[in-house]
């Protein structure tokens, strides 16, 4: 059984891995009735003796050893403390030591310089450490999940500092960027430079990137709202039902490691079969049924009709339209009771609705495990590298140039040690390159190119 370390950076990041641990801890004790270290508990938490005064590691064994304490396999770390403070003392606090965390208390000013090189420089062998520690405990370390904002400074600085670190210590381990884009209404100005100072590294470093936007997890938000008037539940924190459903996205991709399934994809599956090309790396995520475990008055929804949500676009975690663009390939991955029949069936429907290039005309990946979510029967992961992204991020650049053309607030970025105005310039093009790459494949992949054979027979 391998493991996976998430690593949440700055407030955002923190936020969702609080909801991601107090969701993976319910779905775990919905299932481990007997409260043993399985294998799926393995994939995220440790099992220690804190009997004495020096922890003590209870490797897995055979899966029969009792729950001791439980530790998350994770590294907390924010430029503010307070997101931080607040976890420690709450009731997942335990989950936690202090060897896990690295804080600050100036924060980084949304400003992705200071995030990146003042921060970085500072704490960079002390983040390194504690990543250290977190792999040394893993038997077989699979894999790096890294939550972050690409809005604020210590986010999309820090953040892309972080995955920067990883790729030179840990070149064989894949490494999964869950990136949250600020909404249309954002009041950090300095955002688009953010961003795309960020984007680069993303392009550059990670293996995989899972978009996300705030502003689509607020219309989803507010579409399961909506529905909730029909269940007799109270509404609950609109801020944890948007992480809340980031969280699921990260528990969904990885119910097939930890769970077992008549047709389990691994991780490293879908880093093989959804990345062509090295650069063309964003894959799109939609999910259903979106509603939450708080929300069971709710109708039960039909099979054909998650399959049909996860493929409209107001389920779209990133606020594009897939369909009117090309798939370069598309994985569904279903848990609880749906059946490789009911999958095949909505394939053939799809098939015939979206497009797919002409050298991977049959572009799915198929997953299935068999334990659902809590209190649901049944849900849909989506993930689609869809040319659609173009769009996103021309929409970022058309931002970003509104400022850059004035250089407005340049010299907030350009004040800090190491950035300089070259940062900017290779940004910039590693962006448009970026946008120009799915554009062509877009372009090329409608139809086979016209082959002039070399040797004509007569």
């Amino acid at each position: 059984m391998t493991q996976s370390i998430v690593i949440q950076v700055g407030q955002c990041g923190n936020q969702i891995g609080s909801r991601f641990w107090d969701l993976a801890l319910r779905e775990h004790s919905q299932y481990n009735k007997h409260c043993l270290y399985d294998e799926p508990l393995s994939t995220f938490f440790r099992n220690v003796d804190t009997s004495n005064r020096q922890y003590r590691e209870i490797s897995l064994g055979h899966g029969r050893e009792s729950i001791h304490t439980l530790k998350a396999r994770a590294v907390l770390v924010d430029m503010e403390e307070g997101v931080v403070n607040g976890i420690m003392k709450s009731p997942l606090g335990d989950l936690f030591d202090s060897t896990q965390l690295m804080t600050d208390v100036s924060g980084s000013g949304n400003n992705w310089a200071v995030g990146h090189y003042m921060y970085g420089d500072k704490y960079r062998e002390k983040i390194f450490d504690i990543v250290r520690q977190e792999t040394e405990k893993c038997d077989c370390l699979q894999s790096f999940f890294v939550f972050h904002s690409m809005g604020g400074g210590t986010g999309s600085g820090l953040g892309s500092r972080i995955l920067s670190l990883l790729r030179e210590e840990y070149k064989h381990v894949y490494k999964f960027s869950v990136p949250v884009f600020p909404s249309a209404e954002d009041d950090v100005i300095t955002s688009p430079y953010n961003s795309v100072l960020a984007i680069r590294l993303l392009t550059e470093i990670s293996g995989c990137v899972l978009p996300i936007d705030n502003q689509a997890l607020i219309d989803i938000t507010k579409l399961t709202n909506a529905n909730e008037k029909k269940s007799p539940v109270k509404k609950g924190n609109p801020f944890d039902r948007m992480n809340d459903i980031v969280a699921n996205l990260l528990l969904n991709l990885t119910s097939s490691a930890r769970f077992e399934g008549t047709l389990n994809v691994d991780l490293n599956e879908i880093a093989m079969n959804m990345v062509p090309f090295p650069r063309v790396h964003y894959l799109l995520s939609a999910m259903a049924p979106l509603y939450l475990p708080k929300d069971v008055g709710l109708a039960i929804r039909k099979v054909d009709q998650v399959f049909s949500e996860t493929f409209s676009k107001e389920f779209q975690l990133l606020k594009v339209q897939p369909r009117k663009h090309l798939y370069l390939a598309c994985a569904l991955l279903a848990r609880g009771r749906i059946s490789i029949s009911d999958i095949r069936r909505n394939v053939d429907k799809l098939n015939a609705s979206i497009s797919f290039p002409y050298w991977n005309e049959n572009g799915w990946k198929i997953g299935h495990c068999n334990t659902p979510p809590v209190d649901k029967p049944y849900s849909l992961l989506t993930l689609a590298n869809n040319t659609s992204i173009l769009v996103y991020f021309e929409k970022i650049m058309e931002k970003f140039s509104r400022l850059y053309k004035r250089r407005a607030h340049l010299h907030h970025y350009l004040g800090v040690d190491g950035m300089e105005m070259s940062c900017f310039e290779e940004s910039i093009e590693s962006l448009l390159g970026v946008v120009e790459e799915y554009r062509k494949i877009e372009a090329q992949g409608q139809a086979p190119p016209n082959v002039v054979p070399k040797v004509r027979i007569v």
